[in-house]
């Protein structure tokens, strides 16, 4: 008897699990994989909106992996402009509204998998919806940054995360005078300060004026477009602002469904993607995940994750056995000249989660020291003091710093000690390291503190 898939949500964990599952049932016959998208595109590289607003990637276009209709040819249907705006767990079905017409209907399932994503944190201060204030989410939020952009001249930037960082770098290299205001006292708040003072340097190095430990209190808006940010610290006139200070779950869906969400915002899944409600699943920036290092349940909006929980829960809506192993939060992004990496615990995260710690940093460089192109690298682990065990680290540098993390995260990932990681065989040759990787100076100082 055919079976019938309803997937909420149409970019990566979504579409990651209806690919998986077509796979493992080809049989359209057998299993019938419908998907509804609110959005005007299926599956994209959101990563790069900040890349094509910059000008680095040159349209947005190149971001979209496959349209709806290359979907069709694989036997999914996926309809974009259309939102789920109600869950009927008990009779499952959906009632899903098509935006361009205003039509509602009801769709049944019998197997429903939310991957609603996240929606951007709007912090509650007056002003906030005025024309000229931006998000960056999704490709027609990009395409509407990008034509501000090129009618702007002062941008104000709102958030010291990973896409506040991406879109200053990104509005600098567009000529835009740039500030960036940020609540914390750091950018980059995933990084211990020392570490992220680097950051604060790469970003004046771009030319963008930087402002920390400044909260919002309101938008200025003049004639119903923004004009300005204000702080108690300041005002900061603007063009553009563009709120960059992270996301949450977008969860509001499944809570009103009866679907448990746990402390950390997120829908509550196992390790194979089910819900607690039978016949529903969950994938990507909407639920929560195991962090293995803490071992605690969080929310960590990474496209790695949601790709991955996506394949797990297709898998087993296809009939296979998968399992999500959990996280450790590795990210990398770039300011200007300068990688940024991180993954684990840092100090802060570490002592919040009852680990007694010491932590240890190196600096050397990418290269060979004589060797052209040698960039600095600068290394920190955090571990815990009675084991050894590594708990995190964290990367910043010059070119080739960066992906530096992957060897930690992998070192993370199998419980490794840092005298474990002291001893790692890694590879040398002048183009690519010193004699000593810089993870192994980190790691070498690391046991010195936890010996010291």
């Amino acid at each position: 008897m055919s079976e019938r898939l309803v997937v909420i949500g149409g970019d990566a964990a979504g579409m990651s699990a209806a690919s998986q599952a077509r796979r493992l049932r080809p049989d359209p016959a057998d299993l019938r994989i419908v998907v509804f998208e609110q959005g005007p595109v299926t599956s994209y590289a959101a990563c790069g909106l900040p890349y094509v607003v910059g000008g680095e990637v040159d349209e947005f276009d190149r971001l979209v992996v496959r349209t709806p209709e290359e979907f069709a040819e694989r036997d999914i249907e996926a309809f974009v402009r259309h939102e789920v705006t109600g869950v009927d767990t008990a009779a499952r079905t959906v009632t899903v509204t098509g935006l361009d017409r205003g039509d509602e209907r009801t769709e049944s399932y019998d197997h429903l998998l939310i991957a609603t994503g996240s929606v951007t944190l709007r912090p509650p201060v007056p002003g906030l919806d005025a024309d000229g204030v931006h998000e960056l989410r999704t490709i027609p939020d990009g395409r509407a940054l990008d034509a501000a952009a090129g009618r702007a001249r002062r941008a104000v930037v709102v958030g010291g995360g990973y896409i506040g960082l991406e879109v200053a770098e990104q509005l600098r290299r567009r000529g835009l005078g740039v500030t960036l205001v940020e609540g914390a006292d750091q950018p980059m708040t995933t990084l211990d300060p020392d570490m992220a003072s680097h950051v604060t340097d790469a970003l004046e190095r771009l030319g963008v004026e930087v402002r920390l430990g400044h909260q919002v209190e309101r938008i200025d808006v003049d004639d119903g477009a923004a004009r300005a940010v204000v702080t108690a610290e300041g005002w900061f006139p603007a063009d553009l602002i563009v709120l960059g200070m992270g996301v949450r779950p977008a969860a509001g869906l499944a809570e009103a469904a009866g679907v448990p969400l746990g402390d950390a915002g997120g829908i509550v899944v196992d390790e194979r993607q089910r819900t607690t409600v039978p016949g529903v699943w969950a994938a990507g920036d909407c639920v929560e995940s195991h962090h293995r290092v803490s071992g605690r349940s969080v929310v960590v909006a990474l496209g790695t994750h949601a790709n991955k929980q996506g394949r797990v829960a297709g898998t087993n809506l296809g009939g296979g056995d998968a399992t999500f192993d959990g996280v450790l939060g590795t990210a990398i992004t770039r300011v200007g000249d300068l990688e940024v990496a991180r993954t684990g615990l840092n100090e802060a995260e570490a002592a919040d989660a009852g680990f007694d710690h010491v932590s240890a940093t190196a600096a050397a460089t990418s290269r060979a020291g004589y060797f052209p192109g040698a960039e600095d690298a600068v290394v920190k682990l955090v571990a815990e003091r009675s084991s050894g065990r590594l708990l995190g680290g964290q990367v910043v540098g010059g070119d080739g710093a960066g992906k530096r993390i992957d060897t930690i995260a992998t070192a993370l990932w199998t419980s490794m000690s840092v005298r474990d990681l002291a001893g790692v065989d890694l590879s040398y040759a002048p183009p690519f390291s010193p004699v000593w990787d810089p993870v192994l100076l980190a790691a070498g100082r690391t046991v010195g503190a936890l010996d010291g």
